[in-house]
């Protein structure tokens, strides 16, 4: 048995990088120190309120600077090398850190900044407010290309120790009302790096698609959850189950692939889960996305969202779910969001939910017999803190 390292530090313009190590690490605790010149943080994005929904917009103009599908020899994600001063100084196994771009944050407190959840429910003309929060970037792998299900097992539960870590931590900010992670996942998606990793967002609002959940607890009641995974589990929808999660294709799928992962017990975050449901979701997990990747010959464009209960509301009814859409409807066929669903919201499905399913099972048993996951090499028994050890001079040198 043996724990995940966590090693917090700074880039030189004082973002916070933190680096997770593996159970079954090889990496050695040192870090070179991030090498560039500080550069200025973009000012903090500014929130309007559109009247007809209610709903907030975050006007962030420095995200247009970012890089687009850069080569692997610039990958930002990458470990720095003296041709490529990237974000991350040093090799790592998993690190996460401040997006340079966010569009929420970097400021977490501002005197235009929401005052509560009834202050941003109020509707009326030209209203904005600070978009204060936090963005951060969480690389899966040192690697220049692939995605979270292209990880070893170790690898898989690392990143799950460190959305929940971040979870947390996020939570606890000022202002932070929901901690959102996610995974963006091929060019048809509309990703800017090949580099395997995924984002965390912490909103100062609670989200519409949250806030229309809590319309549904009110209307149906507090077991809403429990009642959808019991009535799933028992019907043909189900993709893959385990003693702790089910994956199932819900019974009103609006996308040609999509797939919900519930746990069988209620837990309303990633920081509520028990060492031995993290353990089972890296393999269930990436069992998942191996089959569908397994369903086409190429690798299949999806949205990984992982769906969590608000800061402090409704956290004894609303429960942890990842929902994981595609818009692929064929090997060579995209579903487009078009006049109804765009403008309407007004969906309508292509494929018979019980038939995805079907497809899906074929897809992981395909890839469990070609592209097996295996086990996880070693128990996880949690988190462990320590500094990041300086580098030695010698691999100081070699950088110049």
């Amino acid at each position: 048995m043996a724990a995940i390292t966590k090693r917090p530090t700074r880039l030189s313009d004082g973002r916070e990088l933190i680096y997770y190590d593996d159970a079954d690490t090889a990496l050695s605790p040192a870090r070179k120190p991030d090498g560039r010149e500080p550069a200025p943080r973009p000012a903090t994005a500014t929130m309007r309120q559109d009247p007809l929904t209610g709903e907030w917009v975050s006007i962030a103009a420095a995200r247009q600077n970012r890089v687009m599908l850069p080569p692997a020899e610039l990958d930002p994600l990458a470990p720095a090398t003296p041709t490529n001063p990237s974000e991350i100084p040093d090799l790592y196994d998993v690190a996460v850190f401040e997006n340079k771009s966010p569009s929420f944050g970097p400021l977490l407190e501002d005197g235009n900044a929401p005052e509560g959840i009834e202050d941003l429910a109020q509707v009326g003309l030209e209203r904005t407010r600070a978009s204060v929060g936090r963005c951060e970037v969480v690389c899966f792998s040192p690697a220049t290309a692939g995605a979270f299900g292209s990880l070893t097992p170790s690898r898989a539960r690392t990143v799950i120790e460190a959305w929940a870590d971040r979870t947390a931590a996020l939570s606890a900010l000022p202002g932070v009302r929901q901690v959102f992670p996610f995974e963006n996942r091929g060019e048809a998606i509309g990703v800017t790096l090949h580099h395997p990793h995924g984002q965390i967002y912490a909103y100062p609002y609670i989200t519409p698609r949250t806030s229309a959940l809590i319309r549904s607890l009110d209307s149906y009641g507090p077991t809403l959850f429990a009642d959808i995974l019991e009535r799933e589990r028992a019907s043909e929808r189900v993709v893959l189950a385990g003693e702790h999660w089910t994956a199932f294709v819900p019974f009103a799928a609006r996308w040609p692939i999509e797939i919900h992962v519930l746990p069988h017990r209620h837990v309303a975050d990633l920081t509520e889960t028990s060492a031995a449901e993290r353990d089972e979701l890296a393999t269930l997990y990436l069992r998942v996305l191996r089959g569908v990747d397994a369903l086409y010959d190429s690798p299949t464009p999806y949205i990984a969202a992982w769906h969590q209960a608000p800061v402090g509301v409704r956290r004894d009814e609303i429960r942890l779910m990842l929902q994981l859409t595609s818009p692929r409807r064929g090997a060579d066929k995209l579903k487009f969001l078009a006049g109804s669903e765009a403008a309407m919201g007004a969906w309508v499905g292509d494929i018979p939910p019980e038939r995805a399913a079907a497809a899906l099972r074929d897809a992981v048993a395909k890839a469990d017999r070609e592209n097996p996951v295996g086990e996880l090499p070693v128990s996880v028994t949690g988190l462990v803190t320590e500094p990041v050890a300086p580098a030695s001079t010698t691999d100081r040198e070699a950088d110049r």
